[in-house]
C-alpha cells in the first residue's frame, strides 16, 4: 500500500515539477527583454483622441480631493476629456466632497439589500447612464478613487494610440503611493519586478500586457462593439483583458506615465484583498480554457500569445504547488529520510538561485532603472522578512480563492487613507511623480 501511495505521489510531484520548471524557464527568457533602457517606442502627436475618465468611489471622502485635483489640471486640453465619480452606494461624503471640488457625479445606488454591487456594476451604471461613449469619446479611461496620476498621462496615451494603430487597450505602469511596512514593501517589490520585466518585456516581444484594474484605457468604440461593460467577476480587469486577448486584439504597455496606487499596510487587509483577487483570477482562468484552445484551433491568435496567456492564468498555481510540495516532503520525510536529505541538494541550490535572481536581482535592476533608487544592502532584512511573510500570506489566499472561485458576487473594499501630503516624498527620496444582474437604473442620477 505504502508503495501504491509513494508511486502516486511521485506522479503528482513530476507533473507539478514539470510545470513550475516550464513557467521558471518560460519568465527567465521573457524577463531578458526588460533589461534594454529605452522604453517609448511611439512618436509624439498632437492632442486628439477625446478622453471618458471613469472613477469608481465606494465611501472616499478621505482620498477623492486628489485624484479630482489630479484631474483638473492634466496637461490636455479641457475639451477633449471629461471625468466623473461614480459615487457607487456611498454611505459617506464621497459625492457632496465631489461635486464641492467641481466634479461630475453619477451616484449609483442598490435596489435592495441583496442586489450586486461593486467595481464592475458601477462601471456598467455609469456607462449607461452617460449614453451614447462610442460617438462622443475615444477612449475611456479607468482610474480608482485613491490613485496620483502623472500630468501628461492623457498626452502620452493619445500619442501611443496614433501611433500604434488604435489598439483596443493601453495599460500604464503601474506605481505605488506607499512602500513602508513589510506588506506595502512587498506590494511595491512585485509591482516594480513586474511592470519591466513582465508588461514591458512582453510589449517589446510582440505580446499583450496585462490589465492592472487602474491606469488602464479601452477603445470605446470596441468596448461598445463588446455590449459595453459586462465583465462582473471579481477581477474584472483579468476577464476583460482575457476575453480581448483570446478576440485578437491588442493591449499594450506604456512604461512611460504613471498612476499611483495606495498598497494595503497589514496583513489582514493584504490577506482579504488577495483572496478575493485569487478568487477572480481563478474563476477567469477556469472559464476562459476552453475558450483558449478553441482559439489556438482557429488561429485566432498565434502560438506565443496563447503560450502567453496561458502562462498568466495559471501563475497561480506556484502557490498551490508551494502547498503540495510542503505536504510532499512531510510524507516523504516518513516514508525514507535519507532519500529526502540525498535530494535536498540538487533540489534546493537552484532553488535559491531563482529565488535570489527573480525576486531580489531583478527588483534592484528595476528599482535602479525605473525609479532611480540605487541598491541597498539596508533593504535587504526588510527584503527577505517581507518575502518570507507574504508568500505565506499568498500560499494561503490563493489556496482559498480556489476554493471559492464560484462566489463572484461579493466584493470586499480595501480601505484607502493616504492623502497627497501623507505620501509624497516618501516613495522616490526626494524625487515626486505624479454573470447576470438586474439593471438598477431607475434610481441612479447624474449630476454635475
Amino acid at each position: 500500500m505504502l508503495q501504491i501511495l509513494r508511486v502516486i505521489l511521485e506522479v503528482l510531484s513530476a507533473v507539478f515539477s514539470v510545470w513550475m520548471a516550464a513557467m521558471l524557464i518560460y519568465q527567465l527568457i521573457l524577463g531578458i527583454f526588460g533589461f534594454r533602457r529605452k522604453a517609448k517606442d511611439y512618436q509624439d502627436y498632437d492632442p486628439k483622441s477625446r478622453f471618458l475618465i471613469l472613477v469608481p468611489a465606494h465611501n472616499e471622502e478621505k482620498v477623492v480631493k486628489d485624484i479630482i485635483e489630479n484631474l483638473q489640471h492634466m496637461e490636455y486640453p479641457k475639451e477633449l476629456y471629461d471625468f466623473f465619480i461614480v459615487a457607487d452606494n456611498c454611505t459617506d461624503r464621497t459625492a457632496d466632497v465631489a461635486r464641492q471640488m467641481g466634479a461630475k457625479v453619477i451616484e449609483t445606488h442598490k435596489r435592495t439589500e441583496k442586489s450586486a454591487t461593486g467595481k464592475p456594476i458601477a462601471l456598467k451604471k455609469a456607462l449607461k447612464i452617460i449614453g451614447n461613449y462610442e460617438e462622443k469619446y475615444d477612449l475611456l479611461m479607468i482610474f480608482d478613487a485613491d490613485n496620483l496620476i502623472d500630468p501628461n498621462m492623457l498626452l502620452e496615451v493619445n500619442s501611443q494610440y496614433i501611433d500604434k494603430n488604435e489598439p483596443e487597450m493601453i495599460q500604464c505602469y503601474l506605481g505605488a503611493k506607499n512602500k513602508k511596512g513589510p506588506v506595502a514593501w512587498f506590494y511595491y517589490v512585485c509591482f516594480t519586478t513586474s511592470n519591466r520585466f513582465v508588461q514591458l518585456a512582453r510589449t517589446r516581444r510582440g505580446l499583450n500586457c496585462g490589465i492592472g484594474g487602474t491606469g488602464y484605457a479601452i477603445k470605446t468604440k470596441y468596448l461598445f462593439e463588446r455590449g459595453g461593460w459586462t465583465t462582473m467577476s471579481l477581477t474584472e480587469d483579468f476577464e476583460i483583458q482575457i476575453e480581448a486577448t483570446l478576440k485578437g486584439k491588442r493591449i499594450l504597455w506604456n512604461h512611460n506615465v504613471r498612476v499611483y496606487d495606495e498598497k494595503p499596510t497589514t496583513f489582514k487587509a493584504s490577506l482579504r484583498q488577495r483572496v478575493r483577487w485569487a478568487q477572480g483570477q481563478w474563476f477567469v482562468a477556469l472559464k476562459n480554457t476552453p475558450t483558449l484552445f478553441k482559439a489556438i484551433r482557429n488561429k485566432t491568435i498565434s502560438f506565443r500569445e496563447a503560450l502567453s496567456v496561458f502562462m498568466y492564468m495559471y501563475a497561480l498555481f506556484a502557490n498551490i504547488f508551494v502547498v503540495f510540495q510542503a505536504i510532499l516532503g512531510g510524507v516523504y520525510s516518513l516514508l525514507d529520510v535519507r532519500e529526502v536529505v540525498d535530494q535536498a541538494w540538487y533540489t534546493t541550490v537552484p532553488q535559491v538561485f531563482l529565488f535570489l535572481y527573480s525576486f531580489l536581482g531583478l527588483f534592484y535592476a528595476a528599482d535602479q532603472m525605473d525609479n532611480h533608487v540605487r541598491p541597498s544592502i539596508k533593504t535587504l532584512p526588510l527584503m527577505l522578512y517581507s518575502t518570507a511573510v507574504n508568500l505565506v500570506l499568498a500560499v494561503v489566499a490563493q489556496t482559498v480563492g480556489l476554493f471559492l472561485y464560484k462566489r463572484q458576487n461579493i466584493w470586499v473594499k480595501t480601505e484607502h487613507n493616504l492623502n497627497r501630503l501623507s505620501c509624497m516624498g516618501s516613495l522616490y527620496e526626494g524625487e515626486n511623480y505624479l454573470p447576470e444582474y438586474e439593471d438598477e437604473l431607475e434610481i441612479d442620477k447624474l449630476e454635475a
